[in-house]
């Protein structure tokens, strides 16, 4: 047979198969939960049934293991149904993980605890995948990886590596960054921080009632490297954003001091005869109080 004449390859069925055999991917990073776009797939479901199918591999211990559908076989489950269509593929779990995070990165709304995770699993699998190549420098393979994982997501490879990072928070630390009360830009920053220091910059920020910005957050991450992260540290530094929050500020608008100076004066000359001027004011007020 010549190669023209080659048998296509096979396509994969659509098979009906029981929810009940169907289980969610082991360390799924993606979270299902009842929120109002759950409602609208509820609903579609509801009337439509499920139009596309799942994707799932056969496990050995038995039924099938999801890798792409997990949102969809849960709103199914509340509408009753009791088989769902799905495509049996079979995949090593590099492969699986590779796809099960490539599927799930189409979501609209997306976590960034689920992006972080997501890029280190994907990461990780290219990694294994590599490591059975002719790539024998670690180093090589990661940044191929993060590449990889940056192009098929429409990112930069440093933007996958800093997502991979904040996989280094704590969960307390983490929630912060998905409820938006940590900005992206610090929480990798504190990422580099111990896990007792991150522990511990909880009982600062409450201390401070405050989190920190990305100053402090680069000061704190220093402070690690040095091995001079202690509590009270924190509790100095954190207690320091609080002052500078509630100190009072002047500020005076150049334009507004122009027409008492000289236009050869310099930015610097007005604020050392402002200075200056003060500085006699306040001498005369000690004597008048004086007399």
């Amino acid at each position: 047979m010549s190669k023209n004449d080659e048998a296509p390859p096979m396509q994969e069925q659509v098979q009906q198969i029981p929810i009940s055999e169907l289980h969610p991917f082991e360390g799924h990073p993606f979270r299902v939960v009842d929120d109002e776009a759950m409602t609208r797939t509820v609903e579609s479901i509801s009337q439509f049934g499920v139009i596309s199918p799942l994707l799932v591999r056969p496990d050995p211990d038995g039924g099938y293991e999801i890798i792409s559908g997990h949102r969809r076989c849960h709103a199914a489950e509340q509408v009753g149904l009791e088989t769902l269509p799905v495509i049996v593929r079979e995949m090593d779990d590099d492969e699986a993980i590779i796809a099960m995070v490539d599927s799930n990165l189409q979501r609209e709304t997306i976590l960034p605890s689920e992006r972080a995770w997501a890029y280190k699993m994907k990461m990780d699998a290219i990694k294994h995948q590599g490591a059975r190549t002719d790539l024998t420098s670690t180093q090589v393979v990661s940044k191929l990886a993060a590449s990889e994982v940056g192009d098929s997501a429409g990112v930069s490879r440093e933007t996958v590596r800093r997502y991979v990072r904040l996989t280094s928070l704590i969960p307390e630390l983490m929630d912060m960054v998905d409820e938006k009360k940590i900005a992206f830009n610090p929480a990798v920053e504190l990422s580099y921080l111990t896990r007792d220091e991150q522990s511990q910059l909880l009982d600062a920020m409450d201390y401070a009632q405050a989190t920190p910005s990305l100053s402090q957050a680069q000061r704190l991450k220093k402070l690690s490297q040095l091995k001079q992260c202690t509590p009270e540290a924190m509790e100095i530094l954190m207690d320091e954003v609080k002052k500078e929050e509630l100190a009072p500020t002047v500020t005076l608008p150049t334009e507004l001091l122009r027409k008492y100076f000289p236009k050869s004066y310099t930015p610097k000359q007005m604020e050392d005869t402002i200075i200056r001027l003060l500085d006699q004011w306040q001498k005369s007020r000690q004597r008048n109080q004086s007399r």
